[in-house]
């Protein structure tokens, strides 16, 4: 059985969409205070999203060691090496794109692979994306519109949606900005016979 250690709408519906077979349990762990500890390491970016990929992934092995379990995670930095978590509120929200807009930021998106309680593989995938220059109202009508589900993602919007409509340009895959970098994910569930080959 392949679990995904996450109830992410938009990771499952990637997953959906692929025709991939999947049950989805929530890991049991404080994502805040893990974070908090790896960054006080001095983790980078992409370090910092596999280590929290792997952490999540661990957490749901421990309880089905039989399974191949999917942990995933996403950090957004600047290029001024600023990172970003999910906006506690709607306020907050509204400061992040603020500050997003015009300004270009990266997306680092990690999965980690775990069975029988042990990181088995993983992968980190780097997605470059210029937001547009925003205006206070506009930003606020997006806000308004998509509502409190734009808390759960790390960038403050949903690519999927009209959250599309943010950007100038990205560079990198579609599946990393929602948060599962899926090309090279079904290359490794072929090898392991999970799918078709």
């Amino acid at each position: 059985m392949l679990v995904l250690a996450s109830q992410s709408a938009g990771r499952r519906m990637v997953l959906a969409s692929a025709g991939v077979p999947h049950e989805a349990l929530t890991p049991d762990i404080d994502e805040d205070a893990a974070r908090r500890s790896l960054r006080a390491k001095g983790l980078g970016p992409a370090e910092l999203a596999e280590a929290l990929a792997e952490a999540k992934a661990l957490e749901v092995s421990g309880r089905r060691p039989d399974d191949i379990v999917i942990g995933c995670d996403q950090i957004l930095a600047l290029d001024n090496g600023t990172l970003f978590d999910k906006p506690v509120d709607r306020s907050a929200l509204v400061e992040q794109l603020r500050i997003l807009s015009g300004n270009r930021h990266t997306l680092f998106s990690a999965i980690a692979i775990a069975r029988g309680r042990k990181i088995v593989w993983r992968h980190v995938e780097k997605v470059v994306l210029r937001m547009r220059s925003l205006s206070d109202t506009f930003i606020e009508d997006y806000v308004e519109l998509e509502g409190d589900g734009l808390l759960g993602c790390v960038g403050g919007y949903k690519i999927e949606a009209r959250g599309a409509q943010l950007f100038s340009s990205i560079d990198g895959s579609h599946f990393a900005i929602i948060g599962l970098p899926l090309l090279p994910l079904l290359d490794y569930l072929r090898t392991q016979g999970v799918l078709a080959s």
